[in-house]
């Protein structure tokens, strides 16, 4: 079968979309014919190598995953699934990380035992599909179960044009909240008001702590509170400790990531004269991806979709990551 694989860790030149011994097919297991895939921000950085991290090699890109069923092993559940059927798949596995720890699904055929598959409604296509879990299901978790967001409230995206960005600004408009998105150029802002923000901050014009408090005032720590009800920051680095002079007392500031910095300088004095909240989500639940199927099904959720390529793309649309060019998902077909 072909795949798209690394065998070392480098740059884009180490990017190879080659032959590959296709999957055995074990007991519990199903043979599933991948048809598109999503690239995620961890990606690039698989690719390069990330400390700490054991990545076995040579390793196939791709975690989120739209695919069907082709062959059904022995002791599969013939009642729940079958030849045929559409499916997508839980990437997070007791052995790994699909495409970071475990080989991932940008290839041709992948064999995926049956409890990590999850059906694909009818309505909802591969391409859209394959933008779960890993992006949406985090951005999903990050909102409803730890920010527990509410209709009416404020929320401030930093950093909204990326998988888990453009999700929130879905997900917030969604629920009733206001939604505040920042986008490094007016182009991506015209689109963060496309897929629902009320209020884009260009951050290459202008600051956005500034913006927030012309905008809602102040927060105080006594009297009436300015400021948002909760600020997104998965960006980290030097937004962190500014990010905390954004949110009124008593708000929540959630994370799921620190694309720019994991270790920033914080003033601790803000956390506790403002009683804030400060919340993370790692990762997502299995009710997290059905929920946002059946709400994609339903016609509430549209994924911002960069490009759809074909596999032998995986060169270019891995550069467009890395350079910060791409606003939602890039998808690639097998």
């Amino acid at each position: 079968m072909r795949a798209a694989v690394f065998h070392e860790h480098g740059d884009l030149e180490t990017v190879r979309v080659e032959d590959f011994p296709e999957p055995e097919v074990g007991r519990g297991e199903c043979l599933l014919r991948v048809k598109a895939v999503s690239l995620n921000g961890f990606d690039p950085m698989v690719l390069r190598g990330i400390p700490g991290l054991r990545t076995p090699l040579p390793m196939i890109f791709g975690a989120d995953i739209a695919a069907e069923i082709v062959e059904l092993g022995p002791g599969v559940d013939g009642s729940r699934w079958r030849a045929g059927q559409r499916v997508g798949i839980e990437p997070s596995q007791n052995d790994g990380m699909m495409g970071e720890t475990k080989r991932g699904g940008l290839c041709e055929f992948v064999s995926v035992g049956q409890e990590y598959l999850v059906p694909i409604p009818d309505g909802v296509s591969d391409v859209e599909a394959s933008c779960l879990p890993t992006a949406f299901g985090t951005a999903h978790r990050l909102l409803h179960a730890r920010a527990r967001i509410k209709a009416g409230e404020t929320v401030l995206i930093l950093g909204a044009t990326g998988g888990v960005g453009t999700c929130c600004v879905q997900l917030a408009k969604l629920a009733g909240c206001e939604v505040v998105a920042c986008a490094s150029s007016a182009e991506k802002g015209e689109k963060l008001r496309a897929i629902g923000a009320d209020h884009v901050i260009d951050t290459s014009q202008e600051d956005f702590v500034d913006w927030v408090v012309r905008a809602y005032g102040k927060p105080r720590t006594r009297g009436q509170s300015g400021g948002v009800d909760v600020c997104v920051n998965y960006i980290g680095g030097d937004t962190w400790a500014r990010c905390l002079r954004t949110v009124k007392r008593g708000g929540r500031i959630v994370t799921c990531g620190a694309t720019a910095g994991y270790d920033p300088k914080t003033d601790l004095r803000y956390i506790w004269s403002f009683e804030y909240n400060v919340l993370g989500a790692n990762g997502w639940l299995r009710s997290d991806h059905e929920t946002l199927l059946n709400l994609m099904a339903e016609g509430q959720l549209k994924p911002a979709i960069h490009s759809v390529r074909p596999m032998e793309d995986i060169g270019p649309a891995l550069g467009e990551m890395i350079d910060r060019k791409v606003f939602g998902k890039s998808v690639l077909v097998v």
